[in-house]
């Protein structure tokens, strides 16, 4: 391997942490090139077939490249990497990378790119850091643009700013959408073996009271974490594609009041199931299903001195209202307008921080509502209202 090369990787401050070892994998491949000044490495819309590297010199990244409305996203110089992202998601080159000065490139193919970060964690996670960099200096730069254009067109500006907020936002979350997928489905594996042998456990326990308690807590608990890895998968996802179709909600809320009743009771909390809606909702179950347990799980933990646990639904017209009420010890002002923030969370049992995300997402694409009704020491009641009739919200 050319020791030129490894000392110039080496210099740069995304691979000076990597060990030799990995660093000789990921050079193994790698083609060096010298590009003169103002020489287009790639334009938008092009396949993605190589990764790249910038040793020396300085890029600028652009969108609508000779166009009208050409904008500079970047300014790049050495250690900058571009051209992972059409890469991960197999989708055309999303901006124009052109040279300012003589510039010295590594790049790698694309199968070999793939076949590196799938078989080496440690260099798919520098390229998740180059990913999340690069995407975080694109937004900085051009909203940097825009706000000097505020002074002639503030009106056209501020609209412009939230297309192009929501527009990163999206291949942000597209681009760690595709890590999170690898991870969740490498974790999904060795989950799915644990649960397989716990039902195992659990049927062959018979007489075994101890063994098939521990079982049943195992089975718990590995369907607690795939809820979980479920709830990330979502919200790493961005948009949620529904599967609608139809449900009576008697039907759904006796499936819940049986998941729910041994929790309740061993919590010493009575639930009140009180349904008015006889008409078919068209839904995606499974995710409604999520919703209800999140946020019935929310209200047991609220009611930890026992207390009653309310799901009501009445309809509306077309409108269908349903409410969680629970009697426990409510929430505070900062809690509650902080509740839909991701990550935030104000329990002291554990999660990921997104199960209401996750809930406020799948009602919104239900083309539904929720508000929130809570006060200290007063309990809380959680308003959801969901279109007989939804349309997907792709």
């Amino acid at each position: 391997m050319d020791q030129d090369l490894t000392k110039a990787f080496q210099s740069l401050d995304l691979f000076k942490d990597l060990s030799q070892e990995d660093m000789t994998k990921f050079l193994t491949h790698c083609r060096e090139e010298i590009v003169d000044p103002q020489s287009v490495i790639f334009r938008e819309d092009d396949s993605p077939d190589r990764f790249y590297i910038l040793l020396e010199g300085q890029v600028e990244i652009w969108k609508d490249f000779d166009t009208p409305f050409a904008d500079v996203l970047a300014i790049r110089g050495p250690g900058a990497t571009f051209g992972e992202m059409s890469l991960i998601d197999e989708l055309p080159r999303s901006a124009t990378v052109k040279t300012t000065t003589r510039c010295r490139l590594v790049s790698l193919d694309k199968p070999h790119f793939r076949g590196v970060i799938e078989k080496n964690p440690s260099i798919a996670l520098l390229i998740m850091k180059a990913v999340s960099h690069m995407v975080r200096v694109s937004n900085e730069t051009f909203q940097s643009g825009l706000r000097q254009k505020n002074l002639m067109l503030e009106t056209a500006y501020d609209e412009l700013k939230r297309t192009q907020a929501e527009l990163i936002r999206s291949e942000r979350l597209s681009t760690l959408g595709q890590f999170s997928s690898m991870i969740i489905h490498d974790l999904r594996n060795p989950l799915s073996i644990v649960k397989g042998y716990a039902e195992i456990i659990c049927l062959g326990s018979q007489g075994n009271e101890r063994q098939a308690l521990m079982a049943t807590k195992l089975l718990a608990e590995a369907e607690r974490l795939n809820r979980m890895l479920g709830e990330l998968l979502d919200y790493s996802r961005g948009n949620i594609r529904l599967n609608l179709a139809p449900v009576h909600l008697d039907s759904l809320f006796a499936t819940l009041g049986e998941e729910i009743k041994e929790s309740c009771l061993r919590h010493s909390i009575r639930v009140e199931l009180l349904n008015e809606v006889t008409e078919p909702l068209l839904v995606d179950v499974d995710r409604l299903h999520r919703v209800f347990t999140n946020l019935i799980d929310n209200a047991r933990k609220a009611m930890k001195n026992g207390g009653v646990l309310t799901l009501k639904a009445n309809l509306y017209d077309d409108l269908v209202a349903i409410q969680i009420i629970d009697t426990g010890e409510g929430m505070d002002e900062f809690t509650r307008s902080h509740l839909f923030e991701p990550f935030f969370s104000a329990s002291s049992s554990g999660g990921t921080g997104l199960g209401m995300i996750v809930v406020a997402n799948v009602v919104e694409a239900h083309r539904g509502t929720i508000t929130v009704e809570s006060q200290r020491g007063k309990g809380t009641t959680i308003h959801l209202k969901l279109p007989l009739h939804p349309r997907s919200s792709e």
